[in-house]
């Protein structure tokens, strides 16, 4: 039993990884753009804020470095200062069409995770990482920008998510 352990850890941080990012994040940010104009997602409340446009495209940015690149061992493509500098230019199915690329990526990624990867040292920007401190990063990263986009959303229509059934009634 005690040889099985380091599987059942992995098979179940993957999981829950999945859940939180591809489960809960890229859905309630779909639904956030779908309650948005598209001008309302390239609007910056002010120079030190984000549109939730630009975080989308650094969310993409930060996925595909920390967990296709640096853990899948995928080609690094991140231009990151164009996720701050974006000012449009991308409609809402345009960037949809990048969550669910984001989201296929990040699928094959997971799907191929194995223990031995979690607990082996990967180069992710300036950093030596583990991969269960990959997993962690992604996640936690994830949930506090799509805090932030829900946020913005609740406070420029002054309507709830419906994120939680309690919500929905």
């Amino acid at each position: 039993m005690k040889k099985d352990y380091p599987i059942v850890f992995c098979d179940a941080l993957v999981e829950e990884t999945r859940r939180r990012l591809l489960g809960e994040g890229i859905p309630r940010i779909e639904k956030c753009l779908d309650l948005l104009t598209e001008e309302e997602i390239w609007h910056k409340p002010n120079e030190n804020s984000n549109s939730v446009g630009n975080i989308i495209l650094h969310l993409c940015g930060n996925v595909r470095q920390w967990l296709g690149a640096g853990l899948g061992k995928l080609p690094k493509v991140r231009q990151r200062d164009e996720e701050f500098s974006t000012k449009g230019g991308l409609n809402k199915k345009e960037i949809l069409e990048k969550l669910k690329k984001l989201q296929e990526m990040s699928e094959d990624v997971l799907s191929k995770i194995t223990p031995e990867d979690l607990l082996a040292i990967h180069h992710v920007q300036v950093y030596e990482e583990s991969g269960l401190s990959i997993l962690v990063h992604v996640t936690e990263h994830f949930s506090y920008h799509v805090g932030q986009i829900t946020y913005f959303v609740k406070a420029k229509k002054d309507l709830s998510t419906g994120y939680y059934t309690e919500d929905l009634g």
